[in-house]
């Protein structure tokens, strides 16, 4: 089934579950900007573009989407491909990718393709996540120590080369930032979960670098002011040459997608025992694809982190998904000179944490308990993902996944996906 699930949803909405929604919306928004912005200064793109994302996806996600709690955006997972598209493709490049994408994503709905992710193992899911997260945190490094570094290699070994070379020029003032902040949002999400402790923590070092003129970039001074509206929709610029040269990457940008969106409604399903239309959600991540690039944004799926914390926050229905991109969208047009203020190595700081989120920590014994098969399956795949690329490491991964699969004849059709 592809019919939406605010469709559903909408035929016994009361104004109870609207409040809900209301307040779950708000909440998620004020985790989403930050969040938003700081993924897209990881990826190599202007912070805007993520605000974009989070507002245009994020609102046809939870429109079109095949789960009840769902929230799209950018995505941690995104970081390292984007990276990569935009140093080789330019992001003329990347935006075509995405757009491209986007119609994978709808043709694959068409023929009812969303159970198909019950097929990729689930140590190849784990293994490039858990090297997703190790790149994502070295990446955030420069920033976090603010060393002085004009250009950081894309090479993970030359990245690590380069930070240890500048390791003179580390400023104690942007440590004490991102430190502060990370220890914060820790406190905060311990002892006031309801809280939206990631803007809070932002705030607060944001506004002492602000009082007291630290020496510590924002976003502000290295990017400029942020927009306070949307851009208007345009088409990429395309030619049957640039199709085939960004092919690859858009095929990287749907399949995962399409995996993470899909992991991320199973997790919802387990937190409010439901059941999501996987159709449904494969169609509205392709129609989200399509629109973040009309309006120039980043790719988007379904974030895990961000749909837990519209459950917790008491989010009934994907109208809570629609108030979180119009609030993010409200949140630009009112508040973008203060957004324009956060300090970077909080930034850095926020995304060093999601990474080591995304390890998922609590899983490690488990891992370490695989069959042995299994657990090199996941060890290759982490390493291929930080040494090669994601293309090589999904590709080899999922050949030898189902492989073993066919081999043991015995492997379960679903698995426990990853909780963020």
């Amino acid at each position: 089934m592809r019919q939406p699930k605010i469709l559903t949803t909408i035929k016994t909405y009361t104004l109870q579950e609207f409040a809900a929604d209301l307040m779950a919306g708000v909440t998620v928004a004020l985790v989403a900007l930050p969040l938003s912005i700081a993924i897209a200064i990881a990826s190599g793109a202007d912070p805007a573009a993520g605000l974009v994302t989070a507002v245009v996806a994020g609102f046809l996600i939870s429109a079109l989407g095949g789960s009840r709690v769902q929230i799209g955006g950018p995505t941690g997972a995104f970081i390292v491909v984007v990276y990569g598209v935009i140093a080789e493709h330019g992001y003329d490049g990347l935006v075509l990718a995405t757009l491209m994408a986007g119609v994978m994503l709808l043709i694959a709905a068409y023929f009812r393709m969303g159970r198909l992710i019950s097929y990729v193992p689930e140590a190849v899911v784990d293994g490039f996540t858990i090297g997703i997260a190790v790149i994502i945190a070295a990446s955030q490094l420069k920033d976090f120590l603010g060393l002085s570094l004009e250009a950081v290699p894309a090479d993970f070994f030359a990245k690590i080369a380069a930070l240890w070379g500048a390791r003179e020029s580390l400023n104690p003032a942007a440590l004490g930032v991102g430190v502060a902040a990370l220890v914060m949002i820790v406190l905060l999400r311990k002892l006031a979960p309801r809280l939206p402790g990631v803007i809070v923590a932002l705030a607060v070092v944001s506004g002492a670098v602000a009082l007291w003129a630290a020496p510590v970039d924002t976003i502000v001074s290295r990017y400029g002011a942020l927009p306070d509206s949307l851009p208007l929709p345009a088409l990429p610029t395309f030619s049957f040459d640039r199709v085939v040269e960004v092919l690859p990457s858009a095929f990287v940008i749907a399949f995962l997608a399409a995996v993470e969106s899909l992991l991320s409604a199973m997790v919802a399903d387990r937190m409010i025992g439901g059941a999501h239309r996987p159709n449904a959600e494969v169609l509205a991540q392709g129609a989200a694809n399509i629109g973040s690039a009309l309006f120039g944004g980043l790719p988007a799926t379904g974030a895990i982190a961000r749909t837990a914390t519209n459950v917790r926050a008491g989010g009934k229905t994907p109208v809570a998904g629609i108030v979180h991109a119009l609030t993010v969208l409200a949140l630009m047009m009112l508040a973008a000179p203060l957004a324009g203020q956060l300090a970077m190595p909080a930034l850095a700081a926020l995304l060093i944490l999601t990474a080591w989120n995304m390890s998922e920590p609590h899983k490690w014994r488990h891992h370490l308990q695989m069959r042995p098969s299994d657990r090199n399956l996941l060890a290759l795949t982490a390493v291929l993902t930080v040494v090669a690329d994601l293309t090589v490491a999904i590709g080899v991964g999922v050949a030898i996944g189902l492989a073993l699969r066919l081999k043991r004849r015995d492997a379960p059709a679903d698995w426990t996906p990853p909780d963020v």
